[in-house]
Order: C-alpha cells, then structure tokens, then sequence
C-alpha cells in the first residue's frame, strides 16, 4: 500500500452560505510506480458545504472518490517517470462544482517554490467532465440545473450544444434537456431502481456555419440513492424446533432483501425481535433465530407466533423498517409413556375357546399421533408362560388386543392372572418415566366336556403273529367333572387292518388278527390306532393307540430266483454274485452264511462277500447251458434253507447272453430281419419288369432258314392328325389272280394289283438301321418302275408281295402311278420316324415286328392278315406255346 503523503493543502476561501462547497485547486501525491486495485491514494477536504449533500468525482475512470473524500484505485494504475495527473470535481446543490487538479508522482525531490507555483496556478475547464450526479425522486420544483457543459472550441467559435439518448430523445422521454448554451436540465423524478444512470451524447456546432467545432462528448448521469425502499423478507417464516431442546439451538433464520444501493448505508440491515423474547432470541445482523431456554413443551404449546423485525441503515431510528410474524413449531419428542385408565383390568373366558377376542385395554398418550412416539406396543410381562395369551394392536383407536391363543382347562386352572406392559414403538427420551404394567385377572369359565382319555397317546408294544386274542392294555378315558370312567363306551375309530378289538365297557385292547411286521400297514415298526369314548350324554372324546411291532425271525433269507449269467472268459473261470433278502430286522437278518449243501464232483465254489451277498466261482470247464447249483443259505439266527440257484454259463455281450434259447417270440427287428429278403425279391422283380419293358436297343434276328424264317416288321397307323389317309390312293387296276397270304379286301378292290408269295422270284428282305425291309433280290418290277416301284409299288404285307399282273395297263396310267409313288415316299419317311420314336407320343403309329415261324409250322404265320378268311375258326388258339415263347423273348416299347 503506497505511502499516502498531502504536502500542502493551500488556504481555504471563506465562502458564504449560498456559495458552493469549496476545495483544493491543486494536490500533489507522492506513490509509487504501480498502485493495484483498492489502493488508496489520499483523502480530500471539503469545506463550507452545508447546504446539503456534496457529490465527488474524478474525471479518471481509474480512480474513485468516495462521499467523505477518500480516494482509491478502481484498476491497476502504472505511474510514469513524469507523474501522473487526473482531477475530482466537488459540488452540492446551491452552487457550480469545484475542481482539484490531483498530482501522483514518485519522487519528493521537488522545490516549494514550483510547489507554490503549481499550486496557485488557476486550471482551465476542459470539453471533458467527470461524471454528473443527480439525486432519485429529488422534490420539485422543476426544471433543475444539473451542470454547464462547456468546450475549448468555444474560445475560438460561437457555438451551439444539442444533446441525445437515453432521458431525452429515447425512452424515458423528456427527463433532461440541454440549451443551446450548454446548460443541462433534469425536469422530473428519477427512481434509481429502475434507471440507475443514463449516458447522453452532447454536441456543439458553429453557429454560423453549422459545422461541429469538436467531437461528440458522452456525458453520464448517475443517479444517487435515497433510501426510499424498506427491506422485505424473502422467505416463509417458517421453523420447527424439538421440544426440550437445549438453549441455543439453532431455530432457523430470516432471509431479508433491500432494493437501494448495494454497499450503501440503505441496504444494511438490522434484525430484532418484538415478541417470544423469553423463548427465543435472533442475531441482528445474521437474523438467525435461537432458542434461550430448554422449557419448549409440545404438549403446553406446540406453536409459538413470533413478531421479526428488519430495519436498514444498521437499525438507526430513521432507517425503513418492516416486520413479519414466524410460526415456530414445537417439534415432539416421545417424553410420555401410554398410561392406562384403570388400575386393572378383568376378563372372562369359556374353556376350549380358542382365537377369541376377551378384552380391549384402551390407553392414553399424549405424545403426537399417530408418530411412534404415540403408537403403543403391548406385551405380556407376566402369567403367559404356557402361551395361552396372544395381544396386538389396533391400529386405529391405540387399544390393546388380548385375544386367547390356545384353549383353557378349567379342571387345571380356573383363574389366570397376567400382567401387560404398554410400551410405544420409540423408546423414551427427555424424560425419567419407565413404561406402565396393568394387571389383568382372567376368569376361566367350566364348560360341560366330553371324556378325556389318560393320555392323548398311548404306546403298547406287540409282537407280530401275536395268537389271536391276546391283552395288548387298556385305554381308558375318565370325566373331567367327576373324574370317574363310570358310564364310559368305548370304540373304535380307525383300524386299517382290522388287527384290535376293543372292548367297548373297560377299553381292553385285544389281538384281532395276525400282525405283520412286514405289512404296508406298519410304518418305521408303528401301527396306530384310533378310538372314541363316549360318556352318557354322548360327548365323546378320541385318542390315539400306537403299536409298536415287535419284530420275530419268520423270514427266510431268498436269493433271487432269476437265472445268474457267468460270462465266458477266454482262459479263465467265470463266477457271479449271489445275493439274499431277508424281510426281517436285525438281529433275525444278515450277516448271512452261504454254503454248498453237496458238490461230490467239485464244480462249484462259494465264498462270502459281504453281509448279504456270497460269490459263486466255476471251479472247472462247464459246458455253455443252464446249470441248478444248491445254495444253504441262513440268517445270523441260523435259520435258513436250501436253495437252488440257476446260472445260465454263455457268451456275453455287456454282461448278457448272445442267445437265449428260451425265448419262445421274435421281436419286431427279428419280424423285420425274416421279411427283409421277401422285399428284396419282390423288389428285384419289379427291377426286372421295369428293365424289361424300357429297355431301348433292337434285336437283330438271324434267318436260319429260307427267307421267311425271320420275324418282319409291320406298322398299323392308328387314328391322328399326323396321318392324313387322303393321300394314300392305291392305282385302280385289275387283279387277274389273288392268292392266299394277300391282304384281304385291299386286293378285291383293286383288281388290277396281283400277289405273290414272299418266298417266290420277288426276293428277301433285310432289316435296315431304322427298322424298314429293304429288298435283296428284284423282280422285273424293277426295272419297270426304275428302282422305286419295287419300294413303293409292291409293298410287303405279312411277308409277301402285292404287285400288277399287266405292266402294260400300268404304264398307261402314269398319272395315278405318279400319284401313288408320292404316297411311298411319304409313308416311307413316316415309318423312319416312328422306327426311333421313345417318348410314345404316337401310341401304336411304330412299327411291329411278328415272328416266323418256318416252313411246316404248326401255328403257321403270325402276320396280322395271315388267316382273314378263317374268323370263325379258333382252333389254333389251343397251340400257341412255341409262337408265344419266341415272342416272349422280344421286348419293345409300345
């Protein structure tokens, strides 16, 4: 912090009351070369300002003056080798403002001549004013001078100011208004809450030539606070606080606000309190609320209305002031335990009641409902050693609940007393009270009750194959009234195997039939029973008899009377294990001795393995079978028996025979393995049916004889828009002669055409790749028709030939020759086709191929038209054997 030094302060002018506050002209300072924010620079005198309140201001942004005349850095401030100067302005209301030219410098090496010299010498007024200061909501009358603004240009010109911004020409309107000789005017109030401070732009002109003589000056007006606002509270006054809390507990604390000036006098607050002084106390410049003693009691009072008060500048009488009213609430703590409002109470029950209500124990908490502190929790402290007593509570009215639990015997206790404590579901604080305890009597009331039987269950222990009619005990059941058994039926209620008879006048219990230890009836040794007694007024009574039975050896230990499989070893013996079951209990069971009753050729040995089970070991080479081995087998009583056991000696396959010659059924995969080759066969049959019938390749036939011992082809053209019969025009000519094999009808109308048999001059045929004859040997016909009548011309059916006895009477007609000789070609290439057909589109249109039988056959020729004339006449039908056996060996597709 710089050293703070005022060299000299000149003489102060006496000035009237009316003139204006007065200060130094000129200061000089010495600091350092750089002061930091907050610095404070020196303190400026102000005299003769009664007038009212007087405004400080510095013309250097970086300063500020305060109201008393202390000045300070607002920034950082470097100062320069030569100093540094800035001047604060002083004024009030009655008069213009002062000014101090102020000096920093950093050396005192100056003479106080140049120091009396500075300090005379008069400033100038400069284009460039400090901020100006007017006061809020200032009273009237109006207008009001603020200030005179004035600059350098007008030494040298005549000049004109006008001004702009915020206060005059934008809003708010018509606050301050500037004359053409720069005086500056306010016309009306100004809150400072809502404008703290407006910045006009002042400009000044020539007036002849209109021209501006300077740059635009910003000015700015700030205005200063009044405190005109009071503090408001800014939160619900709102505490709670627990009862019997210590003095000093923090209640809670006011939040309070003012609107003035922040920092200034008008926004420092005081807090007091008007009211619940002897109760609580409050800070006055935090405002928060404690309590002063430890008396707080929710159940006197559980609110206390306390009057705040919040005063500014620091409480003085003349600060505004505002009040407001704080509910603090007693909080409650459990410091009052549930009392009862009787002394004691009494109840009464029926005996053999069970889960009912007896009584209802009310009682009063004067704690806050419905908190832990106010809910009860009753016990039985006393007297329900048995559990006979059960209390809850309600939960609606705090009452206490007894309820019985179980049921009372008058006979053993007529009356019960208990004590019940009330307890709350929070423990006790605050307080040097303990929980109440009540007594409760309970009176049990003797209901008229049937027979009770000595004890609910009685135990009698019985051999089994007990004789018929043995005493196992009695059960007898007496009055609780009288104690007596006079009067008394007794019976049965559940027997399951019918095995006691009960004697119904003294409850004597006697066997009825055999017992079985080994029964299902009989559980871990225990048969029970169930009886009834029956008193004179029929009220009845049950128990329950429970027969242990006894355990006796009559049970031989057996050993299993399937076959044991030895499994055959190469090189070695095979053995089993043998083991017995014996229904008895120790000690008539195991440990069990094994032994071999008669062995005279060695074949076997046995030897004990453990308590129950013996292993029989081959001692020499058996053949594979069944073999009956005698086994003396007996319990560790001795008592026992010979028995035989079957071991069946195979090949095994995970410790079972291969083959079991016993069985006497075959399984579904035996079924299924027989009926497998049956499948096979059929299936190979329907193989050979489907071979046979699509198998494609032609068969060559070898002729061994004469020509016509072959099989020849024919085809018969079935219906279908492939084969147009228009076309086939047969020449009309005269027959001279037909003999046997022609085609029938064909030739009778056709006279002119003339057969001969295949076998004659008109030659053999041969089978061509596509399945037609071609001729080997021509006729004459040949040459007559240049190669292609023998074709076309003389066509082959069922192995001869058609021709024409008059060549001359054909040769005349060669239109018709022509014709026909068209009708071959096409027909030929039709055959060709159909010869190669597979997908057997054309059904029968392919061609056939008929056997031959040879010369002298008995069936003759196989020819379609071989026997036309003979259709009355069947015989042949009755040799058909050698014919259809060669066509059986010939397959086509059709």
């Amino acid at each position: 912090m710089a050293n703070v030094l005022i060299l000299h302060i000149c003489s102060v002018l006496l000035l009237s009351r009316v003139e204006s506050c007065s200060i130094p002209s000129s200061l000089y300072v010495v600091v350092p070369n750089t002061l930091p924010p907050g610095s404070h620079v020196t303190t400026v005198k102000v005299a003769h300002c009664d007038t009212g309140p007087t405004r400080l201001s510095s013309s250097d942004p970086s300063f500020m003056v305060s109201s008393n005349g202390v000045i300070e850095t607002a920034t950082p401030v470097s100062v320069a080798a030569e100093g540094r100067t800035f001047s604060v302005w002083a004024r009030d209301d009655s008069g213009p403002e002062s000014e101090m030219v102020v000096h920093l410098v950093h050396s005192v090496a100056y003479k106080r001549k140049k120091v009396q010299e500075l300090y005379l010498r008069r400033s100038k007024r400069r284009w460039s004013p400090p901020p100006f200061n007017i006061l809020e909501n200032l009273e009237g009358p109006y207008p009001k001078r603020i200030e005179m603004i004035v600059s350098d240009s007008q030494a040298v010109h005549r000049v004109f100011y006008t001004a702009s911004g915020p206060g005059v020409d934008e809003p708010p309107l018509e606050v301050f208004s500037l004359n053409k000789t720069g005086m500056l005017f306010v016309h009306k109030k100004v809150d400072r809450e809502k404008y703290p401070k407006f910045t006009l732009t002042v400009r000044v002109f020539d007036i002849r030539t209109g021209l501006e003589t300077d740059i635009p000056l910003p000015i700015t007006i700030e205005v200063d606070d009044m405190n005109d606002n009071a503090p408001t509270f800014k939160d619900p006054l709102q505490y709670i606080v627990l009862e019997q809390s210590a003095a000093g507990t923090v209640v809670g604390k006011v939040n309070a606000t003012d609107r003035d000036q922040p920092g200034s006098l008008h926004v420092k607050l005081r807090y007091s309190l008007k009211t619940g002084m002897d109760l609580f106390a409050i800070n006055p410049a935090t405002g928060v609320i404690t309590t002063v003693t430890n008396t707080l009691d929710r159940e006197v009072k559980d609110k206390h209305m306390v009057i705040v008060e919040i005063r500014d500048m620091e409480g003085a009488v003349n600060g505004l002031f505002n009040t407001g009213t704080a509910t603090i609430t007693v909080g409650d703590i459990n410091d009052n335990a549930p009392t009862f409002s009787k002394q004691s109470y009494a109840a009464n029950v029926k005996e053999n009641e069970n889960g009912e209500l007896i009584l209802r124990i009310p009682v009063d908490d004067k704690d806050l409902k419905p908190t832990p502190n106010w809910i009860s929790k009753f016990v039985i402290t006393k007297g329900n050693e048995n559990g006979l007593f059960r209390i809850e509570t309600d939960p609606k009215t705090n009452e206490g609940l007894l309820y019985v639990a179980k049921p009372l015997d008058y006979e053993q206790n007529p009356n019960v007393n208990l004590e019940i404590t009330a307890q709350n579901a929070a423990d006790l604080t605050g307080t040097s009270a303990n929980w109440l305890t009540v007594p409760v009597a309970i009176a049990v009331q003797n209901v008229d009750e049937g027979p009770a039987f000595s004890a609910p269950t009685v135990r009698f222990g019985v051999k089994e194959n007990t004789p018929n009619g043995t005493l196992i005990g009695s059960y007898i059941a007496l009055d609780p009234e009288t104690k007596s058994s006079s009067g008394i039926k007794y019976y049965k209620i559940l027997d399951p195997g019918s095995w006691i008879n009960v004697d119904k006048n003294n409850g004597e219990l006697r066997v009825a039939n055999t017992i079985d230890r080994e029964s299902p009836l009989v559980h871990d040794g225990l048969y029970n029973i169930t009886m009834r007694a029956v008193d004179a007024s029929s009220k009845t009574g049950t128990g329950t008899v429970i027969i242990v039975v006894e355990d006796v050896n009559d049970n031989l230990p057996m050993i299993p009377t399937s076959e044991l499989v030895v499994c055959e070893k190469e090189g070695e013996l095979g053995s089993v294990v043998v083991v017995a079951e014996d229904n008895d209990q120790t000690p008539f069971a195991s440990p069990f001795s094994f032994s071999l009753p008669s062995d005279p050729d060695g074949r076997w040995s046995v030897t004990s393995l453990n308590g129950t089970a013996a292993t029989l070991q081959q001692m020499k080479e058996l053949p594979t079978g069944k073999h009956m081995v005698d086994l003396d087998v007996k319990d560790l009583q001795g008592f026992g028996k010979t028995q035989t056991a079957t071991v069946r000696i195979c090949s095994c396959r995970n410790g079972a025979c291969l083959v079991n010659p016993n069985s006497k059924s075959l399984g579904p995969m035996a079924l299924l393995a027989m009926l497998l080759p049956l499948f096979l066969l059929l299936l190979l049959g329907l193989l050979l049916a489907l071979f046979c019938s699509t198998k494609k390749e032609h068969h060559e036939f070898v002729d061994v004889g004469d020509s016509g011992g072959i099989l020849l082809k024919s085809n018969i053209e079935s219906p279908g828009e492939e084969v147009d019969s228009s076309l086939i025009t047969v020449p009309t000519t005269r027959a001279e002669s037909v003999v046997k094999g022609s085609v029938k009808g064909f030739a009778a109308a056709n006279p002119g055409w003339v057969t001969s048999n295949g076998s004659g001059t008109m030659g053999t045929k041969s089978i061509h790749e596509n399945g037609m004859y071609n001729d080997v040997a021509t006729s004459d016909m040949d040459h007559l028709y240049s190669g292609q009548f023998n074709q076309y011309g003389a066509q082959s059916f069922g192995g001869n030939y058609m021709g024409t006895a008059d060549n001359r009477q054909l040769n005349q007609d060669t239109t018709l020759l022509h014709n026909w000789q068209t009708n071959g070609r096409y027909l030929h290439q039709k055959l060709g086709y159909f010869g190669t057909e597979e997908d057997g589109r054309f059904a029968d249109d392919v061609s056939h191929a008929y056997g031959y039988e040879g010369v002298g056959s008995a069936a003759g020729s196989v020819g379609c038209c071989s026997d036309i004339g003979d259709d009355d006449h069947l015989d042949f039908l009755n040799a058909l054997g050698p014919k259809f056996k060669t066509l059986g060996e010939v397959c086509r597709k059709t």
